[in-house]
């Protein structure tokens, strides 16, 4: 059973709500958020990325980095420009982009849940970017950036939804890259308690994005249970700040992959090896993959379609899907990238970007382009379930949660 409760929101004033909306940090170069956070002062990425208070020499990892976040929220809650509900409630964040409309719930999820596996994972973290949001959740007692979840839809919860929609939002607004954004407060008493008792009775709730906010507010709320340890499980720091939404609304996008150099094979040595493990066709122009199985590649300026021969598939939740087939087939043996991870040959391109993106890095820097069928949120349930871990960038969710809506301080 799935312990998702209410919670106390710090949310910015109705009038502030779009300039504070932010992208996550972690969207951004380092270079791009001093740019963006610049653009405007009360945007969340000065709080979410604090190196942009500073001279661009300064650590991002300075001790005072992460305390000038901290100075930041408590500046803005002073005054004015962030206010806290005085009772818990749940809330609904709806986003609209290009005619799809998906709803989710914002609620703050057990600590307990995601070490019992209630909470299930797909993707590995990486110690250092942990340890970022580590020291910035820790520093602001508070979590700034809420973690995707994704459910099995539940008609209950769903009928609740539907109902407060029909309510007054707190927010409305349009984001600069067209994404319509719109908020409610969830505040009635039967509406809470259906909520609450129909998430108690599912059992798997899944990251789908956030993989390291997750693991490093799970991390804080055990040092701060380390720090008091007459805890009893009911304070604020066992809770995580999450998004819920139901399964059938979510969007993933595919993640495309780009090379850097053909590993030392010519053009003609490089078509012969892929034409072992697939089936190959040219294509007159720029053309996405249509279903699983298949990807599209792009090299010297023509577009080829791939369809994974027979023997190549497998019905493994990790094995079978589209990126582990490129990586263990082509990625790794003919071109040499054994760890896509830390090997700074491959780039990964989100599916937002378009083809036109692919195109234009083999132009300039790159000798190849990958563009891959989305991963489909069952796969990602099957390899959560099975206990396993897909490749990196497998999944690209849009659109993307803004930060600074809801913050969850449990030290306040």
């Amino acid at each position: 059973m799935a312990d998702i409760r209410p919670f106390k929101s710090v949310r910015p004033a109705a009038r502030y709500v779009s300039r504070v909306a932010a992208l996550p940090y972690d969207v951004y170069s380092r270079k791009e958020a001093y740019a963006e956070a610049a653009k405007d002062r009360l945007s969340f990425l000065n709080i979410d990325r604090p190196e942009t208070q500073f001279p661009e020499e300064t650590d991002m990892y300075a001790p005072e980095v992460y305390q000038k976040a901290r100075e930041l929220l408590t500046e803005r809650i002073q005054g004015g420009i962030f206010l806290q509900d005085e009772q818990p409630a749940y809330y609904l964040y709806e986003l609209t982009r290009n005619g799809h409309t998906q709803t989710g719930i914002v609620a703050c999820a057990s600590i307990d849940d995601y070490l019992n596996h209630t909470i299930k994972k797909h993707e590995n973290t990486r110690a250092d970017k942990e340890q970022d949001r580590i020291c910035h959740v820790d520093a602001c007692s508070a979590q700034t950036g809420p973690i995707l979840m994704a459910y099995r839809k539940d008609e209950r919860i769903s009928r609740i939804v539907e109902r407060e929609k029909r309510k007054t939002p707190v927010f409305a607004f349009a984001s600069p890259d067209g994404v319509m954004h719109r908020g409610w407060r969830v505040s009635d008493g039967e509406s809470i308690c259906g909520i609450r008792t129909s998430f108690a009775e599912i059992n798997q709730i899944y990251i789908a994005d956030g993989h390291h906010r997750a693991a490093s507010a799970v991390k804080v709320g055990l040092k701060r249970r380390s720090r008091h340890p007459e805890y009893d499980g009911s304070e604020e720091f066992n809770y995580f700040l999450s998004i819920l939404f139901p399964d059938d609304e979510l969007t993933i996008l595919d993640y495309n992959r780009v090379v850097k150099d053909l590993n030392g094979l010519s053009k003609e040595e490089f078509l012969s090896k892929v034409s072992e493990k697939f089936e190959m066709e040219q294509c007159p122009s720029a053309v996405k993959p249509e279903q699983k199985g298949t990807m599209t590649m792009y090299l010297e300026q023509e577009w080829f379609r791939l369809t994974v021969r027979d023997e190549h598939r497998s019905t493994d939740p990790v094995k079978g899907l589209d990126v582990s087939i490129l990586q263990r087939e082509l990625l790794g043996p003919v071109l040499g990238i054994e760890d896509p991870k830390m090997d700074e040959r491959i780039g990964f391109i989100g599916g937002i970007r378009g083809l036109g993106e692919l195109e234009r890095r083999v132009d300039t820097d790159c000798a190849v382009a990958f563009a891959l069928f989305p991963t489909s949120i069952e796969e990602l349930f099957r390899v959560a379930d099975a206990g396993l871990l897909m490749p990196p960038k497998s999944t690209w969710f849009e659109p993307k949660l803004r930060s600074g809506l809801f913050i969850h301080c449990f030290e306040r």
